[in-house]
């Protein structure tokens, strides 16, 4: 998927922009002076101060608000104390901490030999609802408490879970083990973030046709997005080479997976959304038409105008459409999101016009190749439609103004620097690529609803799919969340040391994240040297 071009769908349908063209305290802008803050993306306000403060490696949670005893915020405490406290302290294990208390309220015995006890998580909503726009905002403080003070060490207050899940992994960056005491601690305390996405939409896109990942790296691809704040996972099932995925109402599709283990269960599919839920992150389909659909037709051969011309689907046949709105109908049962994406690029439309009962119904119709595939794209937006789905599709370079001064939205994807199966793009040029390039009306700024970076998947699989993600999308991440004025000016000063300290944390995550300064992407280093520096 290089080039793209599809009509234009209904004012209110969502389109697709693709465009061709040592430790540490970054500060956020001119409010902020001083040396480097190490988060990665960048929080749209906070202070700090000059304290170093020591954390209990039994870091008690306490729930408060509607929402604070959600068992999504339960998990997420547990899986971060996980990796805050790796290396020594409890890790995992259930905190004692949790006996010493009580949920809203101090009880029991503190440990006067820690600063940070305790993390207070306060979350106003009781509402796990997970849809676009869903307030992701959330203030952190940290800070040493006398032992008196009804103030808690450090507090994440939150709207909704998914804010508190960004709070958390705020709290978790600002945690560092120490080798020379063995324990984790937090420099450069008192903080108070208050933080927000500058974008609702912040995705990435993944590629399962081209070649097949396994469930557990989609789930590390999705675990590692967390980190960066992403909050969509744009999943490109289906295309030409392979159709991997079940689908109960049309049970032979699935006929042409690469073989019968590469292929993707109803049960797998609600595995992974209830997965990327947990982490505060969407799961968006595709299934492309009528275009990169060869695959279909393995299993069902009528809907393949002829047994030479294998796409575009057969746009003359009630049956190719019934087995889209099937096919709809059952994935709308396991995605939830409120976007689908139907795909509509590269389609070579000479195959339909060498077809003789092709050729024949649009003569009867006295219709183009072209009218006709316009037809069929906006014949499955209204059966995307019908489903609840608001439908996305692919559009060509440079189409944002354009859409956004017809009243559109519009998620913005540089073609030249945010497809990540471009080896030789820099960070630097990930980083600087904005989604409201070339929009200066401050109301149509608004219909830019954010962007996402593409793993198309014909030259990664899973030897090689991470590192070639991470960490050049981890620019991209930054661009959609921090503020514009926030990560300008010279950024091989005030991003590039972040950003080496961030692939650093990605890789002792377990990520296997590539070196930051290579020529190419995914290459491994050319020599010695420390993680920091390469």
């Amino acid at each position: 998927m290089k080039n793209h071009g599809a009509p234009n769908p209904p004012l209110a349908i969502l389109l697709f922009a693709l465009f061709t063209l040592l430790p540490l305290n970054p500060a956020a802008g001119a409010a902020h002076a001083g040396p480097l803050t190490y988060l990665w993306p960048l929080p749209a306000d906070f202070n700090s101060g000059e304290q170093t403060l020591s954390v209990d490696p039994d870091l008690a949670l306490v729930a408060d608000g509607n929402g604070g005893k959600s068992a999504i915020i339960k998990d997420a405490f547990d899986r971060y104390k996980g990796i805050i406290f790796k290396r020594g302290g409890s890790g995992g294990r259930r905190s004692l901490g949790l006996e010493r208390f009580a949920a809203g309220g101090r009880k029991g015995k503190r440990s006067a030999s820690y600063d940070v006890a305790g993390l207070k998580i306060v979350v106003h909503s009781g509402s796990e609802e997970l849809a676009l726009g869903v307030d992701e905002s959330y203030k952190l403080f940290i800070g040493k408490s006398d032992g008196q003070s009804i103030v808690w060490e450090a507090t994440i207050e939150a709207n909704t879970i998914y804010g508190a899940l960004r709070g958390l992994e705020t709290f978790s960056q600002l945690c560092v083990f120490d080798y020379g005491t063995k324990s984790v601690q937090i420099h450069k305390a008192p903080w108070f973030i208050q933080d927000k996405p500058r974008f609702n939409y912040r995705g990435m896109m993944i590629d399962t046709s081209r070649h097949y990942l396994p469930i557990e790296v989609i789930k590390q691809i999705i675990e590692s997005m967390s980190y960066a704040k992403f909050n969509v996972l744009h999943w490109h099932i289906i295309d030409e080479q392979s159709f991997p995925l079940e689908v109960p109402s049309y049970p032979k599709l699935w006929k042409s997976s690469y073989s019968n283990w590469e292929r993707y269960t109803v049960e797998d599919a609600y595995e992974i959304v209830n997965f990327a839920k947990s982490r505060g992150i969407n799961v968006m389909a595709e299934v492309d038409v009528p275009g990169h659909a060869e695959s279909w037709g393995v299993g069902y051969p009528d809907l393949w105008p002829s047994s030479s011309c294998r796409e575009p689907l057969d746009v003359t046949k009630n049956f190719t459409f019934d087995l889209i709105s099937g096919m709809l109908s059952d994935m709308r049962k396991i995605f939830p999101f409120g976007l689908f994406h139907l795909g509509g690029d590269e389609v070579n439309t000479d195959c339909w016009s060498s077809t003789p009962h092709v050729k024949k119904w649009l003569a009867e119709r006295n219709m183009t190749t072209k009218g006709a595939y316009e037809y069929f794209v906006l014949k499955a937006q209204e059966i995307a439609i019908s489903k609840g789905w608001i439908p996305v599709n692919w559009l060509g370079g440079g189409v944002c103004p354009a859409a956004v001064a017809k009243g559109f939205r519009c998620i913005f994807s540089n073609q030249g620097f945010w497809y990540l199966d471009h080896l030789d793009v820099p960070w630097e040029d990930v980083y600087t690529a904005d989604p409201v390039e070339g929009i200066h009306d401050a109301s149509k700024q608004k219909l830019v609803i954010g962007g996402e970076v593409c793993m198309w998947g014909e030259t990664a699989d899973t030897s090689d799919v991470l590192q070639t993600i991470w960490p050049r999308a981890a620019a991209a991440a930054e661009r959609l969340w921090s503020k514009k004025e926030d990560i300008s000016g010279n950024i091989t000063l005030t991003a590039l040391p972040r950003l080496h300290y961030f692939r650093c944390l990605l890789n002792r995550r377990g990520v296997a994240a590539a070196p930051v300064n290579n020529k190419y992407a995914r290459q491994p280093p050319t020599g010695p040297g420390s993680c920091y520096l390469q």
